[in-house]
């Protein structure tokens, strides 16, 4: 009789969707942090919910809404600060962003599983484009000296600079870059300044001139992790002496999505990184 009532308890609060009767806890392994202004495109919602998802898998999505969180104006940067205090509080093992402009190949979440089973590429990005005409590869190899493009779509290429619009990285490197960030609030919350965009203004004396120097968190991101000697410290030594430590795995074609449909590149630049056969497959071989 004990028993009957148990269960119907269990069953009722189940309903109510309060409780989830199970013995073990899920396994904190992957949080998808989303940081997005609360405007999406159908294209961008049936691309990221049609995933295809492995066969014994769980997840938790940290979806950060401007609005819930700080004013009009709220920074990127500060965005993904608060997915990265989510998931920290809650002890994930690897942090997966989508940016709510970035539209995601179905497979992208078998091929993220590859590299989570590996473990052995701690940070790694799929491929998209600007949003600009003409439209220009995010995929960077130094500063200040444009894209890279001695590639072809499928490939796997190593650079010191990716986005993270489709970006999945291990926890040794979002701890670490924890620990060593200063902490700060944005919209009442406390967290640590892992990711910052920078602005910079300067005056040169010699030429009587003013500078402005304005960048990207991204960038930032993986410069910080190579100056700072941050990788080795987060246990990838071999990474950090490497000239180019960052993947890019380029079977992970996303489109850039903007609010009008327009989805890039538009006007078919990625064209020249496609292989003799992925041409002839669309006819222009």
């Amino acid at each position: 009789m004990a028993a009957q009532k148990h269960q119907k308890v269990e069953e009722t609060k189940g309903k109510l969707g309060l409780i989830i009767n199970k013995k073990q806890p899920p396994r904190n392994r992957i949080l998808v942090g989303i940081p997005m202004t609360g405007l999406l495109r159908s294209e961008w919602v049936i691309a990221r919910y049609n995933q295809v998802i492995p066969a014994n898998w769980s997840q938790t999505d940290c979806i950060q809404w401007i609005e819930q969180y700080s004013p009009l104006g709220y920074l990127v940067a500060d965005a993904r600060n608060i997915i990265v205090q989510k998931f920290m509080d809650m002890n994930f093992e690897w942090l997966f962003f989508i940016d709510h402009d970035v539209v995601l190949p179905p497979m992208t979440i078998l091929t993220m599983n590859e590299y989570i089973n590996k473990a052995n590429v701690p940070m790694l990005s799929g491929l998209y484009f600007t949003k600009s005409v003409p439209s220009e590869p995010l995929v960077y190899r130094g500063r200040g000296n444009s894209y890279f493009g001695n590639w072809r779509i499928g490939d796997k290429v190593w650079v010191d600079g990716i986005p993270m619009g489709c970006t999945l990285i291990h926890r040794s490197i979002i701890a670490t870059m924890y620990e060593h960030s200063e902490v700060y609030k944005a919209g009442g919350i406390q967290m640590r300044r892992v990711f910052e965009s920078p602005a910079e203004t300067t005056f040169d004396v010699d030429t009587m001139s003013w500078s402005n120097k304005v960048g990207t968190e991204d960038l930032k991101f993986c410069s910080r992790l190579m100056e700072e000697g941050l990788l080795a410290k987060a246990g990838w030594s071999k990474l950090q002496r490497k000239r180019y430590p960052f993947l890019i795995d380029t079977r992970l074609y996303c489109k850039h999505i903007d609010w009008n449909g327009t989805q890039y590149p538009a006007k078919g630049e990625e064209l020249q990184y496609a292989t003799k056969k992925q041409l002839k497959s669309i006819g222009l071989g």
